[in-house]
């Protein structure tokens, strides 16, 4: 075996440390084995040929060292997984990514920098049986997912760094959201505290969701037998992936329903057995960590995948603390203000958004957004970091706003509109402290395609045209066609275009008259 080969490092090995040290060993990855612990490493010494270490700082320095696995206590897996990273490695975190949300967009934002693989341990995701539950659902075999329900249960490992929840859970909130392919409107946890009065050994959380689909998991570490059940129903046929059976670990029930009038009657058919490929999942994971740092692609469970689960166990966390329904995607609530968030819209908390506001389809508001009342952000929009938006502005699709452009109330900006905030960018070149900042005042309309050079400004109910290339200020009430564009009238607050004579724009249809300076007529041309 060369070195060259032998480039993964594991820290942690116990009680899940030690599957990953014989997988890795067992694929020709695993160059050391580190522990803090000498008592912990006595049994791979005479098991496996690699370095050992029970100082972290040997295997961030280790040059040959190419990717860490990280199979620690989740409270230690930020502090690792930040050291790993800043060394320049390749990182595999067991679930959860982290305890914080702030600490997993850190490790994922450092992994960008850095161009590092950041792969997280949802096992689910790599399991043969549930690869194939998943082709059939997506091939339409069961119809429309109606309903998911999973139970993990089981007597122990019981863990006193963190509760059932965060033990147990994360594996099927993840595998959950990738077959509904939505985040829950609405989440509620309860539990029960048994053997520690801080510590849930049971908790049940419903998930809801826009769809009318709907998700429940069951955990729990006091139970008389072990039981891993993931039941998906659909409007057609129903799967259940038992990993606790030896043979049928997959079954395809099509039982059906028959609607007489208003009653329905279940008609039960035969379990069919679901033949799927065979390996162990923790291999085939493994095997994707190792692909994702051979090929530079990103593993199906990915560093965001890993913040939207921790997002979700966090929300779940607060309903079990709380004792209430947190509402997690749907209409929410933000300093007594309510707004609507479409399950698919990725919010990046602190951020401002105004009571009646409707954020649409994988829209992203960005930290440090400040959006006011009543607007209406389209689907695929993207505002911020750190960007303002006035009250009843409509983005509508395929809209960056991005930091440096400041828009003021009733701003209308048009489908598939541009705003740079960089005069000359390269990829190559990093320019953000060059960065123009661009204002766009109180009712100015800007038509779709159009593009905005950073540092201009655009006057009052002036009005862009659509594919529009403005390079310099635009005044009050100008409307600009063209590329580059061009002053070739004047509009009127409503919408209308103005006739000029003698120098006032007078508006057919709601009789507005406005003055126009000779300087301000003789520009339009």
């Amino acid at each position: 075996m060369s070195d060259k080969e032998r480039n993964i490092a594991l820290i942690g090995c116990g009680y899940w440390g030690k599957n990953l040290a014989r997988n890795l060993y067992e694929l020709g990855a695993l160059r050391t084995i580190c522990d803090l612990s000498p008592k912990s490493l006595e049994p791979f010494r005479n098991r496996y040929d690699v370095n050992f270490a029970t100082d972290y700082s040997d295997v961030f320095s280790d040059p040959k060292i190419k990717g860490v696995v990280i199979a620690t206590p989740a409270e230690t897996h930020f502090a690792l997984a930040t050291s790993a990273l800043e060394a320049g490695k390749d990182l595999y975190v067991e679930k959860p990514l982290a305890l914080e949300i702030d600490h997993a967009k850190k490790l994922i934002t450092m992994a960008k920098n850095k161009k590092a693989v950041l792969m997280v341990g949802h096992i689910l995701h790599y399991h043969p049986a549930v690869r194939k539950m998943k082709e059939l659902i997506a091939s339409g075999e069961i119809g429309r997912v109606q309903s998911i329900y999973s139970n993990r249960m089981s007597l122990g490992k019981i863990r006193r760094e963190e509760n059932i929840l965060w033990s147990f859970a994360p594996h099927d909130v993840s595998l959950v959201q990738s077959i509904l392919k939505e985040n829950p409107s609405s989440v509620y946890s309860s539990g029960g505290c048994f053997l520690h009065e801080k510590l849930a050994d049971t908790t049940i959380s419903v998930f809801e969701y826009e769809s009318g689909a709907r998700a429940h998991i069951y955990v729990s570490w006091l139970h008389p037998f072990k039981e891993q059940r993931f039941v998906v129903i659909g409007s057609k046929k129903m799967l259940v992936f038992n990993d606790v059976e030896k043979k049928d670990k997959l079954l395809l029930y099509p039982h059906e329903i028959e609607w007489n009038g208003t009653e329905p009657t279940p008609h039960k058919k035969e379990a069919i057995s679901v033949v799927f490929d065979k390996g162990e999942p923790l291999k085939n994971e493994i095997k994707a960590f190792l692909e994702s740092i051979e090929t530079r692609k990103a593993p199906l469970t990915d560093g965001a995948e890993g913040l939207n689960t921790l997002r979700i166990l966090s929300a779940c966390q607060r309903s079990l603390e709380e004792k209430r329904v947190i509402q997690f995607n749907g209409t929410r609530k933000t300093e007594g203000k309510s707004y609507f968030a479409h399950s698919t819209a990725v919010i990046d908390e602190p951020c401002e958004i105004g009571k009646g506001t409707k954020i649409w389809h994988f829209t992203h508001v960005m930290e440090g957004s400040r959006i006011g009342e009543n607007c209406n952000l389209g689907q695929n929009v993207v505002t911020g970091p750190d960007v303002s938006i006035g009250n009843r502005c409509k983005i509508q699709n395929n809209v960056s706003v991005y930091k440096g452009v400041t828009l003021e109330d009733d701003v209308f900006c048009g489908p598939s509109m541009v705003f740079t905030n960089v005069i000359n960018p390269r990829s190559h070149i990093k320019r953000m402290d060059e960065l123009k900042p661009t204002t766009v005042r109180k009712g100015a309309t800007i038509g779709a395609n159009a593009t905005i050079l950073c540092g201009v400004t655009i006057g009052r109910y002036s009005f862009i045209g659509a594919g529009a290339v403005v390079l310099e200020d635009v005044p009050d009430y100008a409307m600009v066609v063209g590329n580059p564009g061009v002053i070739k009238g004047w509009m009127c607050e409503c919408g209308e275009r103005l006739t000029v004579d003698n120098g006032v724009g007078v508006c057919n249809v709601c009789d507005k008259k406005l003055e126009l300076s000779e300087a301000l007529v003789a520009v339009a041309r």
